[in-house]
């Protein structure tokens, strides 16, 4: 277990005891954000790996998070990763659209997993035993290091839009509503990637 944080590998350790070898920890990043997409991972470690400061990745640095994602993609035994656009977004609302990107990444898997760990209470399945963990980011090390690859590959997605649409700073505040986004949707409008059903402004 990580001496900075309470993230370790009892979940994980758990389903193993019960006969599950292969445990996909999945997470979404990009709910809240104004603009772009929500980014799935679904993240499959071979037993016992552990990465030390690996934690929800709210609590990592933009340039840990960096350092981490490259270690979990060089550890795991597969990454499965789902994106769902902004239009499909404001078509069948943000619930629905983060809970496909979920099944997205998880049929993106090299292999199937024999057990899934999601973070949330929203996650369903008809194929695949699963388990909704509230907080899970911040309980298991499976669920975290799926964050953490989620939460980079969405940031990248919209530092790349800013070369597209500079005026709206996406490179900063990857969509999220912060003050200097606000002004520049009143200044400018929406662009082609903002979710409009989102906005009042």
């Amino acid at each position: 277990m990580s001496k900075n944080n309470k993230i370790g590998l009892e979940i994980e350790h758990k389903l193993w005891t019960e006969g599950n070898e292969l445990i996909a920890g999945v997470d979404e990043a990009g709910r809240g954000p104004l603009a772009g997409p929500v980014v799935a991972a679904a993240v499959i470690f071979p037993k016992e790996i552990f990465i030390e400061d690996v934690d929800d990745s709210k609590k990592v640095s933009a340039k840990k998070r960096e350092l981490l994602f490259d270690l979990i993609m060089g550890k795991a035994i597969s990454v499965g990763i789902g994106i769902i656009d902004h239009n499909t977004i404001d078509e069948i609302n943000i619930l629905k659209s983060a809970m496909l990107a979920m099944r997205n990444a998880l049929n993106n898997l090299r292999v199937k997993p024999d057990y899934v760990i999601v973070d949330g209470n929203s996650f369903k399945h008809e194929n695949l035993p699963f388990q909704n963990i509230i907080g899970g980011d911040s309980k298991s090390f499976t669920i975290a290091s799926a964050s953490i690859i989620a939460k980079v590959t969405r940031d990248k997605i919209m530092s790349e839009y800013d070369n597209e649409f500079p005026q709206y700073g996406f490179s900063k505040h990857k969509g999220y509503g912060t003050k200097r986004h606000i002004e520049a949707i009143r200044k400018y409008g929406l662009c082609a990637i903002h979710r409009k059903s989102f906005h009042s402004v």
